[in-house]
């Protein structure tokens, strides 16, 4: 079990054959530091206990895509949960003051920080939409409001992390983070942007950009048939369609997942998805 010595935040990555990326992002975490591996086969879990002892290694056995971050959750002793990617990292004192600021807001539930983009430190859009949010900051917030963030970019508040859910594998990866925020919004919880808050991502150049792409379009439908109105729902296949070979990838992928998405189907109280929409028409 992981020591936490007085720390109020652990950090959780979760990962799959990047050890590469991992030899550089490990020693940059502050401890305590959980990696979950998602069945990696390139002796990730090994190599990670070999050189750093200091983190607590969990083998999952297989590939739990998000929700392999939960597993992580459940782990941490601390109140706090900052997530990172295999290629990203906190700044020095973020997750310090992070803490402080979700001490301070007893109804935060997601801290969404500056997340700056590879060596010359680009605005990632995400952070720049969140700054910009039209849902103004609520009295009790410490920033924006938000429905959304970069899961890479978040430090949550466990125990309300953990009544939501966490993440699902309905979902499994990629766009994980939408229906997380709205089920918090839903129970009461606050998600708000901090910029003073800052972390660091160096994403690989070697991506998958169609894959990509069908994920978006398949998991955009399915968050909306978890939690959005049928004629979001609509909306959102339809944009799969207009969308070429990766859009109509993305929806037949999509159909298989179905039956699922429909049995935990709920749909938002009425303030929420008011919220979500205002959103979306900022967002164009």
């Amino acid at each position: 079990m992981t020591r936490t010595d007085g720390a109020r935040v652990t950090v959780v990555v979760a990962s799959k054959d990047r050890l590469r990326a991992l030899a550089r992002s490990l020693p940059l975490h502050p401890r305590p530091v959980i990696l979950v591996d998602n069945g990696s086969t390139d002796g990730t879990a090994a190599f990670v206990r070999r050189h750093f002892p200091g983190v607590e290694v969990v083998e999952a056995g297989a590939n739990l895509g998000a929700p392999a971050r939960n597993v992580g959750v459940r782990l941490a002793e601390t109140p706090y949960v900052a997530f990172a990617d295999d290629d990203s990292w906190w700044a020095p004192g973020a997750l310090e003051r992070a803490a402080d600021v979700l001490d301070a807001h007893p109804r935060l539930a997601v801290l969404g920080a500056r997340v700056l983009v590879g060596p010359e430190e680009r605005l990632d859009p995400v952070s720049e939409q969140m700054r910009r949010s039209p849902l103004g900051v609520e009295p009790d917030l410490p920033g924006p409001s938000v429905l959304g963030f970069l899961a890479c970019g978040a430090v949550v508040r466990r125990d309300a992390f953990l009544e939501a859910g966490g993440f699902d594998d309905v979902i499994f990866f990629f766009g994980e983070e939408e229906r997380l925020a709205v089920d918090l919004a839903a129970r009461g919880w606050g998600l708000a942007y901090v910029d003073d808050v800052v972390a660091h991502h160096h994403p690989s150049p070697a991506r998958d950009p169609r894959g990509r792409q069908v994920l978006a379009a398949r998991n955009a439908v399915l968050t909306a048939v978890l939690r959005r109105p049928w004629r979001v729902v609509a909306r959102r296949s339809f944009d799969a369609l207009r969308g070429g070979p990766a859009g109509w990838e993305g929806l037949r992928t999509a159909v298989r997942r179905l039956p699922r998405a429909l049995a935990e189907r709920r749909e938002l109280p009425v303030a929420v998805e008011r919220a979500r929409r205002t959103l979306e028409r900022a967002d164009g």
